[in-house]
């Protein structure tokens, strides 16, 4: 046997208790845009709802790279960030719904979905459970959901080039919504398995977080 120590990994950065952050803040500022977003949807400014688009995505890819550099990971900023794009997600999808864009079922496939996860939520803390992991499906399926109704959106904006962001949004759209359920799936089958005993796991969350992303999405 080698005498040699193994390397063992650094843990993640520390998450902290802290609310007043510049990552916060940043994410504070995404959950303002929303409601600015939903109303330029509905008014068909489209332009001008890409344009908060593009400011918010632009937020979240700052905040995180700041959350990381500077050591400021926060436990409110994982609640705000996968928060607001969850959001974004819904705003987008009810306004392009009210237009008849895209269909209402679609609204709700998203929403029916969320809906279970906060009912799975409530079923967890009333069994002493932390948050479950998320999932990478979940992660995929919130990638793909909020660039596909942006894309859509643009296709509104720009009707010349509709013939191929349609398509592209639709792609993206019906496939985050399928992966959407299909995380859904696996969070319920995780949670039934803890309340059933079958299962270990911590009643809390960890205070560690990946460093790849500042928040947990999905």
């Amino acid at each position: 046997m080698s005498e040699h120590p193994v390397p063992v990994p650094a843990p993640g950065p520390a998450v902290s208790d802290r609310v007043l952050t510049i990552p916060n803040l940043l994410s504070a500022v995404r959950l303002l845009l929303v409601p600015v977003f939903l109303v330029l949807v509905l008014a068909g400014e489209d332009v001008a709802a890409l344009v908060v688009i593009i400011i918010s995505s632009a937020s979240d890819y700052l905040d995180g790279i700041i959350a990381r550099r500077f050591d400021q990971m926060t436990r409110l900023g994982r609640l705000l960030d996968p928060a607001a794009d969850r959001l974004f997600i819904l705003a987008a999808v009810i306004g392009l719904a009210v237009r008849e864009v895209v269909p209402w079922w679609l609204v709700i496939v998203l929403v029916g979905r969320d809906v279970m996860l906060v009912l799975l939520g409530v079923v967890l803390a009333q069994h002493r459970y932390g948050p479950l992991p998320v999932h990478h499906l979940g992660k995929l399926a919130t990638f793909a959901l909020f660039y596909a109704l942006p894309i859509l959106v643009l296709g509104q904006a720009f009707p010349e080039v509709g013939a191929f962001t349609d398509p592209l949004g639709w792609a993206l759209a019906l496939w985050g919504a399928f992966l959407y359920w299909w995380a859904g799936a696996l969070y319920l089958r995780q949670t039934l398995d803890l309340v059933r005993g079958s299962e270990p796991w911590r009643p809390v969350a960890s205070d560690r977080v990946d460093d790849s992303r500042r928040s947990t999405d999905g």
